[in-house]
């Protein structure tokens, strides 16, 4: 079995040089990193994971706990894509990630199924955040980092820029010339609160007041709540010019609802999504959307949470908030 040591000895640097030019470590410059990895890989070393958690102590195991109420899962491109950053980020750091739900539980709670499995820290990106059991694990020596959602200064949280986003997305849905602005928002969560607060903000500085009616619930990630969640805005007897989707996939049950309706979004009225999904941009037109960098979010989810098992508590926990871009496409026409 080839070990460290005859790396080492092949490249003519020390043990914990190759030890940390295999996990990718920065101290190790580039070309030694490059060295080592290659001769370990022609050399064909193959990591001993039983005995590095015994000298660790720790698994190199992450969990995932991800739920949605319309049980998609990562069908959803962009949890799916936090999630591919995630993990690209977890094994550069010789971690691999585990997803986990209630479905796995077998009898046990949240912090014991963490404990039964050996888990060195939690990635919690969809759940209900208020639950006893997901509260019980976070206030837990268990190091967890959260999505969207911030609990307190102790504990680390990725925010995408949920504020700035919609901010954005209605002043330039303003900008085209739109005032009759309807909303329809995914179940209440902290960032449906901070998306409606936001919404609400810029219209009313924008001098526009909208009516209850203009505002609607449907599911995140669920087409069919928002098609039904369309049909009222447009029986409405003075309805909007443009209606914004809690989600790009969501807005897909709204355009049936308009094709149903004979309507052509972008001619005969605007619509906007949100999360920037690539299936949305490829479509004819291609939707108006805020595309959140799901990518560099689960790779920051992934460094903080590693940080914070690896430091211990040397880690100072932090919200991070990562910022997206508008993806103009053709949905929302300009009013003359």
């Amino acid at each position: 079995m080839v070990t460290l040591k005859d790396i080492a000895r092949e490249c003519n640097v020390s043990f914990s040089t190759v030890s940390k030019a295999l996990k990718g470590d920065s101290e190790i410059s580039a070309e030694t990193r490059r060295l080592v990895q290659e001769m370990a890989k022609k050399m064909g070393y193959h990591p001993n994971l039983a005995a590095r958690t015994l000298r660790t102590k720790r698994t190199f195991d992450i969990g995932v706990i991800f739920e949605d109420k319309t049980g998609s899962g990562f069908l959803h491109q962009y949890f799916a894509t936090v999630l591919s950053g995630l993990q690209g980020v977890a094994q550069e750091k010789g971690y691999e990630i585990t997803l986990t739900s209630t479905k796995t539980l077998q009898g046990y709670d949240y912090y014991n199924h963490m404990k039964s499995r050996g888990f060195d820290g939690i990635a919690i990106l969809s759940t209900d955040f208020n639950s006893p059991e997901i509260l019980a694990l976070v206030q837990s020596e268990i190091p967890t980092v959260t999505l969207d959602y911030f609990f307190d200064a102790r504990h680390t949280a990725v925010m995408s820029d949920n504020e700035v986003g919609i901010r954005q997305l209605a002043e330039y849905v303003i900008s085209r010339g739109h005032r009759k602005i309807a909303m329809i928002h995914g179940e209440d969560t902290l960032v449906t609160r901070e998306r409606l607060q936001s919404f609400r903000k810029t219209c009313a500085a924008n001098g526009i007041n909208l009516p209850d009616e203009y505002f609607a619930e449907a599911l995140y990630n669920d087409p069919f709540t928002s098609a039904e969640a369309t049909n009222i805005l447009l029986s409405l007897p003075n309805p909007p010019t443009c209606i914004f989707y809690p989600d790009d996939y969501s807005a897909l049950g709204g355009i049936r609802e308009l094709n149903a309706r004979g309507m052509v979004p972008g001619q005969d009225i605007s619509i906007a999504g949100y999360d920037g999904i690539m299936l949305t941009s490829m479509m004819i037109p291609p939707l108006t959307t805020y595309e959140q960098d799901g990518r560099k979010i689960g790779g920051k989810i992934a460094e903080n949470l590693i940080a914070s098992i690896e430091l211990g508590k040397s880690y100072k926990p932090q919200k991070m908030i990562v910022s997206g871009r508008i993806f103009h496409g053709s949905t929302v026409r300009e009013l003359t």
